[in-house]
């Protein structure tokens, strides 16, 4: 199945080359842009499949704003309820963290490109201060720049599709 992510990524021109900085203020030499593969119908159906393979009954919770198309295809796909966690608390309307009706049973979280971790750790905390059982964080692509590090930290399991690795072992 990495072969076919890495494939689809490709097709859809979301691995690129260059000098990229990143959200966390670094720069890199290569930049995964989510939105290429999270807006093409064969990547999106891709990742879908392959997030559904992994996630089993479990409920879902999707990081916005990049993550709010894979856990919505993957929700489509699997059948299983997600919610939204936004970034911070709106300030209008109802005021919510967690968009949708939190589950009882655990929820794994998805998300589009790890590189330090912090996106997902913020998410795994708002979830368990709303009640929610969390320890698994499913990305498409895990950077290898210390996600799985700052998420065994807080016992969470970082679990990744494919990585900068596989991305980078055949440069075309």
């Amino acid at each position: 199945m990495k072969a076919e992510i890495v494939a689809a990524l490709k097709a859809a021109e979301a691995v690129r080359y260059g000098e990229f900085e990143l959200s966390h203020g670094g720069t890199s030499e290569y930049y995964v842009d989510k939105y290429r593969f999270e807006t093409d119908p064969q990547a999106l159906e891709t990742v879908a499949t392959a997030f559904a393979e992994r996630v089993g009954d479990s409920p879902l919770a999707g990081v916005a704003l990049g993550a709010v198309p894979l856990v919505t295809a993957t929700g489509i796909a699997t059948g299983n309820p997600y919610v939204i966690v936004r970034k911070q608390t709106k300030e209008y309307g109802t005021g919510n963290r967690i968009e949708g009706t939190l589950p009882e049973e655990p929820v794994v979280v998805l998300e589009d490109v790890a590189t330090t971790g912090k996106s997902a750790l913020s998410a795994v905390e708002a979830l368990r201060e709303a009640g929610a059982t969390v320890d698994r964080v499913l990305v498409v692509v895990d950077r290898e720049e210390g996600a799985a590090e700052l998420l065994a930290e807080h016992d969470v399991s970082l679990e990744s599709l494919v990585t900068a690795s596989d991305l980078l072992a055949d440069r075309d």
